[in-house]
């Protein structure tokens, strides 16, 4: 079982970006001395959800400030990055710490980002699956060229050339039957609860078996039931652990709805279609009762239980819910000492 640590830069009322971005990297250390696996570092534009831009350029400041951790994107926007300059940046990381870093992309949404760098609704509408094969191919050969409906360029090398195989956010049947396709692992997130963590996997086994050969599908189904060839899905939940539970459960009620609710509006579609809108106390009470939310026993139970009724063995646990980075840290600490020893399985 591996578990990290998920930091969505979360911007809540009081604080300064700079402060946000400062007190992410020090989670990351935090997270490396407590004896987590790694942290996963979210990117956001123009919203105060989360200040962190660039997802890649914070997570090279916490790869030179750590020494064992990996660290990732989760996500990097794939729709207003160009494949190739996302793959050079991501094997500069690479190269310069040890192979501690994974890439995991995202489609992303119809936000105003699209319009900010140019790269326009087409992109976000159909353009992900040229995006992401050029970026796979970016990301393993020692040179690339396209030719397709978005970019077209002729033979060039990858310096540095990298070995990567990014993570894929996956939020809708079509995203998870392109990662299936590509044999790409998922990134799950935190608004869904196991069942439907669980459903997702099926579907991209099922998809996965469609396009394997007989004996190639049945040599996986061997050696998956044997404990191999596990595809390294990733999920996120929420973690937060007090003395009880409902002392955790009471500090999160309290603190994030002062984040997600001016947090969330900053998504700002880019044609005008109408925003979802979400009932944010019913979100966080969902939060707090689906996810790992209360005493360390209670967390290990629902640890425990996401690990059983998904087949997951990584989960990356969003620890910055109390909104104050003395809280974080603590929280952070806490997991390492009495949580994480007890799902090491």
């Amino acid at each position: 079982m591996r578990i990290g640590v998920f930091l969505v830069a979360a911007g809540f009322p009081g604080r300064s970006a700079g402060e946000v971005l400062r007190d992410t990297v020090e989670a990351v250390v935090a997270a490396e001395e407590a004896g987590f696996d790694d942290a996963w570092i979210a990117e956001h534009h123009f919203m105060s959800y989360g200040v962190c831009p660039s997802a890649v350029t914070l997570a090279g400041v916490a790869l030179g400030r750590t020494s064992r951790i990996r660290v990732g994107t989760a996500v990097s926007v794939l729709s207003t990055r160009h494949p190739v300059d996302l793959a050079e940046q991501a094997a500069i990381l690479d190269q310069v710490s040890g192979g501690r870093f994974t890439l995991g992309v995202g489609r992303g949404g119809p936000w105003v980002d699209l319009e900010v760098f140019g790269t326009g609704l087409p992109r976000f509408e159909r353009g992900f699956p040229e995006s992401l094969d050029l970026l796979c191919a970016a990301l393993a050969g020692d040179t690339v060229a396209a030719d397709g409906e978005f970019f077209r360029f002729r033979e060039v090398p990858m310096v540095p050339a990298a070995r990567l195989r990014p993570v894929v956010a996956c939020t809708s049947p079509q995203t998870v039957t392109l990662a299936a396709e590509r044999g790409l692992p998922m990134l799950l997130g935190m608004h869904i609860g196991d069942e439907e963590k669980a459903a997702l996997l099926r579907d991209y086994r099922e998809a996965a078996e469609r396009q394997a050969p007989a004996g190639e599908r049945e040599g996986r189904d061997h050696r998956e039931a044997a404990g191999g060839d596990r595809p390294g899905h990733v999920a996120a939940v929420v973690g937060h652990v007090a003395d009880s539970t409902a002392q955790a459960v009471r500090e999160l009620r309290e603190s994030m709805p002062r984040w997600l609710e001016p947090g969330l509006a900053g998504y700002l579609p880019v044609d005008g279609r109408a925003r979802p809108q979400r009932d944010i106390s019913g979100y966080v009470d969902f939060l707090c009762d689906t996810h790992p939310v209360g005493s360390p026993g209670h967390c290990v139970e629902k640890i425990v239980r996401t690990a059983q009724v998904t087949g997951l063995r990584h989960l990356i646990l969003m620890v910055e819910g109390a909104g104050d980075q003395a809280r974080t840290l603590a929280n952070i600490r806490r997991l390492g000492a009495e949580v994480l020893p007890r799902v090491r399985f």
